[in-house]
């Protein structure tokens, strides 16, 4: 067993280039076993790819990395798992046609005395991860039909079943619920009493000062400052990320609400597989220019179920009556939806929101062709002068207008989606966790935009799961339990117990006190 407090991992002096873009420049970290080391930064500052460089992701950089002391070169992440070092991807990394079980050993499947799989004992050695974790899935269950939350879940227990001595978690509380995180927090807690070093990316303040015993601080490219969690406070380690003092974010100013734009009534989903049950029931709400509407829930609430009735996805099985500006809509698709002026900023960018191969400018004109169209052919100078601006106006990090954007990071991904659907010019725009793995920097940067918004008169209709932040941008918050809605609060009326309560399933809000 390794030494508690003896360094296990290095990285000294490591630089990564991507053509002429330097992502790491000099970076350092040193990770202890039996500590949770955090890293915090933000987006574009180097995180994902420092830890890609530790977990054998990738290999042509500059500097050294130690294990134990002793220089390593990982050819591959397969050769850094087996000496011991595993890292959870921020965005995630499984099989969708795959079961449970067999994501969970892939490439490490149990053989039986015939040499072949052994799926009755993948499936038991899976329960038994599964149940470690509190979630409640078959082994035998496909991978696609869990939501991101799960899918989270189920990536932690891959990295636990390497039985690995240094475990990277890329913001591995990004998706899962309030119970879900305080069950990985007390598996922490465990792994460190076993000597287990744990590298901890987010950009969630609470987590980190909750769990760390030691905070590195990247910006640019560069490791800024790093020191043990009770010599640093909140505001200190905010100046390090972004170089500016707190008082310059999170500014929010009142808006004037104009007519409705919007009105959902008695919106329902029944359930795919549960006959009689329903993912959204009797939903009503509306929302008017120049207001932000927020929906909280905790996981299973129906939010996103919610929001893909509304676009149109479940025209076929769903039911309930849709206005926008006083006149009822029918929507049957996508581009019945966009045509209506309604826009859907989906939960998960990656696999929803974005085709990663194609080019930044490509992407934001995706869902607005008929802006770059002449004499029906695609104007190359139209689709940049059209990127152009909202890559000035959004911020976007890009090297060219021609980058691919699976290249950018995971906050710039984040605005090309937004660019994508502003360019549709909506009259509603519905943001599902719009801020989502997304630093404190480039969360201001949304904030911004959304308050630029409203003052122009579009209305918003916004998902979180951070509850500061659904009462600080929010007009009106109503609360989701079970596909139901439970409550709804002014600005002024809400409060953290008071959504809490509401959004509780009637199963656990009377056991809790008020």
């Amino acid at each position: 067993m390794t030494e508690h407090d003896e360094i296990v991992l290095a990285a000294q002096g490591v630089t990564k280039r991507f053509g002429g873009v330097k992502a790491l420049d000099e970076a350092r970290l040193e990770v202890r076993a039996g500590q949770v080391t955090a890293v915090m930064g933000e987006n574009g500052a180097g995180k994902s790819t420092l830890m890609k460089v530790l977990a054998g992701v990738y290999q042509d950089y500059e500097g050294h990395i130690l294990l134990s002391g002793h220089e390593v070169v990982f050819a591959n992440p397969r050769q850094a798992q087996e000496q011991g070092v595993t890292i959870i991807h921020q965005e995630l990394n499984l099989i969708p046609n795959l079961s449970v079980a067999e994501n969970l050993f892939l490439g490490r499947e149990f053989l039986n005395g015939l040499g072949l799989i052994d799926s009755r004992r993948m499936r038991r050695a899976a329960a038994a991860l599964l149940h470690r974790l509190d979630l409640d899935v078959d082994p035998r269950t496909r991978v696609s039909t869990l939501r991101v939350g799960q899918q989270q879940v189920l990536e932690i227990a891959r990295a636990l079943a390497l039985s690995a001595r240094v475990i990277i978690m890329d913001e591995p509380t990004s998706a899962i619920s309030d119970r879900e995180v305080d069950v990985l927090f007390g598996l922490i807690d465990a792994l460190k009493r076993e000597g287990v070093a744990i590298v901890y990316i987010s950009h969630k303040m609470d987590e980190v000062f909750r769990i760390a015993d030691q905070i590195t601080v990247m910006r640019d490219g560069r490791t800024v400052g790093s020191a043990a969690r009770a010599q640093l406070s909140h505001d200190e380690v905010v100046r390090m990320m972004v170089g500016r003092d707190l008082k310059d974010f999170f500014v929010q100013t009142e808006t004037a609400h104009g007519a409705e734009v919007l009105r959902v009534e008695k919106v329902c989903l029944p359930h795919p597989d549960r006959s009689g049950d329903f993912l959204v029931k009797d939903v009503s709400f509306s929302v008017a220019r120049g207001e932000v509407l927020g929906l909280f829930g905790l996981m299973g609430a129906g939010r996103s179920e919610l929001f893909e009735t509304i676009f149109g996805l479940h025209a076929k099985t769903s039911c309930g009556r849709v206005f926008v500006e006083g006149r009822e809509i029918q929507v049957a698709s996508c581009a019945e939806a966009i045509a209506t002026g309604l826009a859907l900023v989906p939960e998960d960018r990656k696999r929803q929101g974005l085709v990663m191969n194609m080019s930044v400018a490509a992407s934001i004109s995706l869902a607005s062709l008929g802006r770059i169209e002449r004499f029906g052919f695609l104007s190359d100078r139209l689709e940049r002068v059209l990127a152009g601006d909202y890559v000035h106006r959004l911020n976007i990090r890009t090297a060219t207008l021609g980058q691919s954007v699976k290249h950018l990071s995971g906050g710039n991904q984040q605005k090309v989606v937004l660019a994508k659907w502003l360019a549709t010019r909506p009259r509603v725009l519905l943001l599902d966790e719009p801020t989502r793995g997304i630093d404190v920097n480039a969360k201001n940067q949304i904030y911004q935009l959304i308050h630029e918004l409203t003052q122009a008169g579009l209305a918003i209709v916004m998902i979180s799961s951070e509850m500061p932040e659904i009462m600080a941008i929010a007009h009106r918050i109503i609360v989701l339990s079970e596909g139901r809605q439970t409550a709804e609060f002014s600005r002024a009326e809400a409060t953290e117990e008071s959504i809490l309560k509401a959004a509780l399933p009637r199963s656990l809000a009377g056991d809790t006190k008020s």
